[in-house]
């Protein structure tokens, strides 16, 4: 029983850590004179300089720097990073996944965020081996910290429908020209507020200061988070204000693009990267953000190519839970020859067909909307076999794990309770 009650009073590499705090005092002596682990030979760690090592299911990450070791919990506190495989920082750890930072010994957070540690472990080297303990020296601490506001229960409140115009058409704003795609976005907006009784917002992706996507989930699933990390971290992230009418604010959201060389534009593109931390949370979470709300869209430009881009834009926001009206976009092309952009405009400023249709968009828009709000109910987990979706089998391994050491971790707890020893 040794081993086992050692294993449930250390962080776990599959899971978040399972601590039990009310072990007796005599038991923590006990425990904290365990026989040392030897990991290997020392001469390979020092080479190495930062790695990952395990004692049983822990996990830890060992550095070191001028020939003096250390040794702290490989799982960071953010979002349970492998810190082993980050790199070294002078003498604190960067974690590869957010670049959260601990020292390489202590395990405190770096200077100004000393609240927070991860456990740091005893080593020593003894006939040219690495030794460490596996009960940790310093306990885990989080910071604490006021949740970021997007985190909150996604929760509808009452009111009229709620329409939100996205233009991702790229701007120079001190020096403003005619868009055709906002421009009809614009009257799209008019109908929604003026004729339906809507409250409506437009943004302008062209206003917002905002980073592209850092590809967390290319590390790892679990390091995509939602609220995005990139908001998280960064107060001047400007992209919250999007984030916040897609999940929280709208009702409807209706996005406005350009035709360039075929495809929409940069901006939506640069947005839409940014929204994976939203389809995310269905594959990692099995928790859907975007319930009960329509997506329409508007497609204008000098070339072709405008089934190709509805196509994408379809796909993307149903994919991120998005319902579509009958007749989900409405779209203007002069065609692949046409390079007389000057007429494309006329056109565009010309045509009461165009700026009804944008109407009557709204109109599908917000009446399917209305319908979505007035029978929303508590909607069973989708199926997730054949979807993006599905689970990932290293989530199952995970969830797996984490089961089988609170299954463990509840029997030693049970018998140590009732005093049976070791």
């Amino acid at each position: 029983m040794a081993g086992r009650r050692r294993e449930c009073a250390v962080d776990r590499f599959d899971g978040p850590p399972i601590v039990w705090p009310d072990l007796p005092d005599k038991l923590r002596l006990r425990m904290s004179n365990e026989t040392w682990h030897d990991l290997g030979p020392a001469e390979t760690f020092k080479q190495r300089g930062l790695c990952e090592a395990g004692v049983g299911r822990l996990k830890l990450a060992i550095t070191c720097k001028d020939g003096v070791f250390g040794a702290v919990s490989n799982v960071c506190n953010h979002a349970g990073g492998p810190l082993g495989q980050g790199r070294l920082d002078g003498e604190y750890l960067v974690c590869p996944w957010h670049n959260w930072k601990f020292h390489r010994r202590t395990g405190l957070g770096q200077p100004g965020n000393e609240a927070a540690a991860v456990p740091s472990h005893e080593v020593k080297v003894e006939h040219g081996r690495l030794l460490v303990r596996a009960e940790p020296a310093s306990p885990r601490k989080q910071a604490p910290h006021v949740p970021h506001p997007l985190a909150r229960p996604v929760a509808r409140a009452g009111g009229p429908i709620r329409v939100a115009g996205i233009s991702t058409t790229v701007m120079d704003r001190a020096n403003p020209r005619y868009s055709t795609s906002e421009a009809l976005l614009e009257v799209a907006l008019a109908c929604a507020r003026d004729e339906l009784g809507c409250e409506t917002q437009l943004l302008r992706l062209s206003d917002l200061k905002f980073g592209a996507c850092e590809g967390y989930y290319s590390k790892s699933a679990q390091a995509c988070t939602w609220p995005c990390s990139i908001t998280q971290f960064d107060p001047d992230d400007e992209l919250t204000a999007v984030y916040e009418a897609f999940v929280h604010w709208a009702d409807v959201v209706l996005v406005a693009t350009p035709i360039r060389w075929g495809q929409a534009s940069s901006l939506y593109f640069k947005m839409a990267e940014r929204m994976n931390c939203v389809q995310n949370q269905i594959t990692i979470r099995d928790r859907v953000l975007i319930r009960h709300k329509v997506a329409g869209f508007i497609i204008t430009g000098g070339q072709d190519n405008i089934q190709g881009v509805a196509g994408q834009m379809l796909a993307f926001f149903s994919e991120i839970g998005f319902h579509l009206p009958q007749f989900p976009f409405v779209a203007h092309s002069r065609g692949w020859t046409a390079e007389d952009m000057e007429k494309n405009v006329a056109e565009v400023r010309q045509s009461e067909e165009l700026r009804e249709g944008a109407r009557d968009l709204a109109r599908r828009s917000a009446t399917l909307a209305r319908m979505l709000v007035d029978q929303a109910t508590d909607e069973a987990k989708t199926a997730r076999g054949g979807r993006k979706a599905h689970r990932l089998e290293v989530e199952k391994a995970q969830s797996d794990g984490v089961r089988r050491a609170i299954r463990r971790g509840q029997a030693v707890n049970c018998k140590l309770r009732v005093g049976r020893p070791g």
